[in-house]
């Protein structure tokens, strides 16, 4: 019943996070965490669904043409160093103080976020991309992503429409293919010290697949203001699950 109860709920997170591009690992972790047998390996669980997730939803984008594969792959080695790297220095920072700092910057960002959609004008994308930019989140938040277990597209998606410059459908694209690289190397990186329960990474990944390739499919019937909108409050869901989380 446990797993069975565990299934539905990775399914309904997968489909919510869907027309987004965000997975939503830090809502699904409470849920993981209640069936681990250790937080750690609750963590590898967790973020293995993450990676299995958001390949699915991929695979939906890779089809309609949402990914920018130029950017992706400037942007995933930085992301699987910064978690490699973040998987080694878990256990020297606090866990909920990372957290309660992770969900400010949510806040932050869906405000932003959405006032920057009301405020920007309607103008063509000259197609230039500030790839800097794209290298440099990359590094960031696969350092934290790795460190808290969790692949972060919640970070990835702002820091991409914002700095980076891409559109709004291709940034969910690329932020899904981005996200399985992190979420691969973060399971890496938990081997060592504490492996997944595979357990229940089967029976998540197993749920969220069908949830995230519904939950992609939604992308394109969504306007690009629509989109955004979509994207600010989910972000704000997703700062309120790690917020309740730190303090718990």
């Amino acid at each position: 019943m446990e797993l069975a109860l565990l299934a539905a709920w990775c399914f309904a997170v997968a489909v919510l996070g869907g027309p987004a591009g965000l997975v939503l690992g830090n809502i699904r972790l409470p849920a993981v965490l209640l069936l681990a047998s250790s937080p750690a390996a609750g963590a590898g669980a967790n973020v293995g669904i993450s990676a299995v997730a958001a390949a699915s939803a991929s695979i939906a984008h890779i089809r309609a043409g949402r990914v920018n594969w130029r950017l992706f792959f400037w942007m995933a080695p930085p992301t699987v160093a910064g978690a490699l790297l973040g998987g080694y220095v878990s256990g020297v920072l606090p866990g909920d103080v990372l957290r309660v700092a992770i969900a400010a910057v949510l806040y932050y960002s869906a405000v932003d976020l959405l006032r920057w959609r009301r405020a920007r004008e309607p103008v063509e994308s000259s197609g230039e991309l500030n790839l800097r930019a794209a290298m440099a989140s990359g590094v960031l938040i696969g350092v934290l992503g790795g460190i808290v277990g969790l692949i972060l597209g919640t970070l990835r998606i702002p820091a991409l429409l914002r700095f980076v410059g891409e559109s709004p459908a291709r940034a969910v694209g690329t932020n899904s293919m981005v996200g399985v690289c992190l979420g691969v190397a973060g399971v890496i990186g938990h081997l060592p010290s504490a492996a997944p329960d595979w357990d229940l990474l089967a029976v998540g990944a197993a749920a969220s697949i069908p949830g995230a390739v519904l939950g992609a499919r939604l992308v394109g019937r969504l306007s690009e203001e629509r989109l955004i909108d979509a994207i600010g409050a989910i972000l704000l869901v997703a700062a309120t699950g790690l917020l309740v989380q730190a303090l718990a």
